[in-house]
């Protein structure tokens, strides 16, 4: 059963986030053209940061199979990629921003590729029941992943103005809901709500942001979790927290952040203060050892994140790619980033 549990919006020209065709943000406006752009990505290109990334085989990954993922206890989640996550949650699996190209992004010729291989196949997954996208950028809507799932996901949950893109993409019609921010919706036992981001939205060179961009708050009979997707630093955090929270785990970006764009990011110090505002109990850092995203070191963000939550007595699970761990209760995971000599 999927059920709306707010009205639908009548027009998107009445949303405050919404002016002149475009999405915006409610507290920071972002701005960027093509030339900032172009300088960014020229940056990245020509990057030279010391260990930007991981010799070959450097990440451990933890591979699994059809059964292992049939046999996750409920309450469980697994990261597979980047902000890929697998949740089994209810009997359900929920799966989020599936990624599992080798390589992103439109431009073959500057595609970062995947640092690791993957834990599990889409082939060797069984039938999702919910999937969640949470922006249309390429690290997180990825075409192909899209193609090979549709035919094996009961539902997809995304952001207004992107069900058109999936759509095009061959998913049916009735098997996509988009929510705007504050929106929810019931699929059995489960809750699923957009919440707002900080953050923006572009595919193309004449498409910036025509479509939302949302975390999610995700509740079971059990679990009240919270996906961040990718944002800056905001106040709404409270606002989430203080509505919605306590959340026995909270999901946040601690990766691809610069001082020159971290109104969209966060810094990993801002990704530990979310976490304390949403009043979470358990942080898994996410958005971090898969791609080449910024200007600095593969493993710089779960060292400076981990050694922030330390300073602030939080608890933080950083588990291999492919390790499954509980979401209710905590586990005390290896550094698996730190090589040793």
């Amino acid at each position: 059963m999927i059920e709306n549990t707010q009205n639908d919006i009548e027009s998107k020209h009445k949303i405050k986030h919404h002016k002149n065709g475009k999405f915006k943000n409610i507290e920071i406006d972002y701005k960027s053209n093509l030339k900032k752009f172009i300088f960014d990505v020229w940056a990245l290109f020509t990057d030279k940061t010391k260990n930007k990334t991981p010799p070959k085989g450097t990440i451990p990954v933890v591979k699994l199979t059809l059964e292992d993922i049939t046999n996750m206890p409920n309450n469980s989640v697994v990261r597979l990629v980047h902000s890929t996550l697998l949740f089994k949650l209810d009997k359900q699996y929920i799966l989020t921003d599936p990624v599992f190209s080798e390589t992103i992004a439109s431009l073959l010729f500057i595609a970062p590729k995947r640092f690791h291989k993957l834990p599990i196949d889409i082939e060797d997954l069984p039938f999702i029941d919910m999937v969640i996208i949470s922006h249309n950028h390429y690290d997180h809507l990825d075409e192909p992943s899209i193609k090979k799932l549709k035919n094996k996901v009961g539902h997809f949950y995304t952001t207004l103005g992107i069900k058109q893109k999936l759509l095009a993409l061959g998913v049916d019609s009735k098997k996509v809901s988009e929510l705007d921010w504050w929106q929810s919706c019931i699929n059995n036992s489960i809750t699923l709500r957009a919440t707002p981001s900080q953050h923006y939205s572009v595919r193309g060179l004449f498409d910036r942001n025509k479509t939302l961009w949302s975390s999610w708050i995700i509740t079971s009979s059990k679990t009240n979790i919270f996906f961040s997707g990718d944002t800056g630093y905001f106040n709404t955090f409270k606002k989430i927290g203080e509505k919605y929270g306590a959340f026995d785990m909270t999901f946040l970006e601690a990766g691809a952040y610069n001082e020159r764009w971290k109104e969209i990011h966060m810094m990993p110090e801002e990704t530990v203060q979310a976490h304390i505002d949403l009043k979470g109990k358990i942080l898994f850092p996410i958005h971090n050892s898969s791609f080449k995203l910024s200007l600095h070191s593969w493993d710089e963000p779960l060292t400076k994140v981990v050694n922030e939550a330390e300073k602030n007595n939080i608890q933080i699970a950083h588990p291999k790619m492919g390790e499954i761990i509980s979401i209710l209760s905590y586990k005390n995971t290896n550094k698996w980033w730190i090589q040793k000599n």
